[in-house]
């Protein structure tokens, strides 16, 4: 008993000098501590980052993107390693809490937009607009093929000022190389308000893939994609 006594009174004396246990390889019970079981405490340095949440925070990152249909842009980007989440939006208009029917009417001011969060350690903001431009049209005003309307503009909504340079740079580049025999006019505009689409939007082509649109918009749309980028797919 004494044994067990000096073991919990010696590992509480290295969380408290070290800082909060990320995580434990083992479970520990009396009964392992006892028998003298061999485990290993994993330490983190910062006391306040329990499980390691705050480092895993700190490397996310999120872009806001619009390029046409969000159902499109939402299929696409799942696929796509080192992204967290995907989720169809809207924003850039003047309505508060829009539902799709007042966005597709053109009176809101808004666009569908997808909000990417991505791990900045496994793919970069730059990297993620260069697939954002692979995968639409960004020299047609208001309009992704027979999507037409202002909600279907091609628009970056940056998060602060490295994203707003980061995507200006972009651009130029794209200009300079002359990738397209049109001008870019994607907008590049201050992320305001992002307001969640309807859920049924939410992963809309992996649950609705028999729909003529996915079939015969979103799908090669997918492909096309796969194919070009298939070193950065989820495995």
């Amino acid at each position: 008993m004494l044994k067990l006594y000096i073991t919990i009174f010696s590992v509480a004396v290295l969380f408290t000098s070290v800082g909060s246990a990320s995580s434990l390889e083992n479970i520990l019970t009396g009964n392992q501590i006892a028998e003298g079981k061999s485990f290993t405490v994993k330490i983190s340095t910062d006391k306040n980052d329990i499980n390691g949440e705050k480092t895993k925070m700190k490397n996310r990152e999120t872009a806001v993107l619009g390029a046409g249909c969000f159902w499109c842009v939402e299929a696409i980007f799942q696929k796509l390693k080192g992204v967290i989440s995907v989720e169809p939006g809207y924003t850039g208009g003047t309505v508060a809490n829009p539902t799709y029917d007042e966005v597709c009417s053109g009176k809101t001011g808004h666009a569908e937009v997808a909000k990417i969060v991505f791990d900045s350690t496994k793919i970069s903001y730059r990297e993620i607009l260069d697939v954002f431009f692979e995968i639409h049209d960004p020299t047609t005003l208001n309009r992704q093929g027979n999507d037409i309307g202002e909600q279907y503009r091609s628009a970056i909504f940056y998060a602060d000022e490295r994203q707003r340079k980061i995507a200006e740079e972009t651009v130029k580049r794209l200009e300079t190389e002359k990738v397209y025999d049109a001008p870019i006019v994607t907008e590049i505009v201050p992320l305001e308000t992002f307001y969640p689409a309807e859920n049924y939007h939410k992963n809309y082509y992996e649950n609705n893939k028999d729909k003529p649109y996915c079939r015969f918009v979103i799908s090669p749309k997918v492909k096309k994609f796969e194919k070009k980028f298939s070193g950065k797919l989820i495995k």
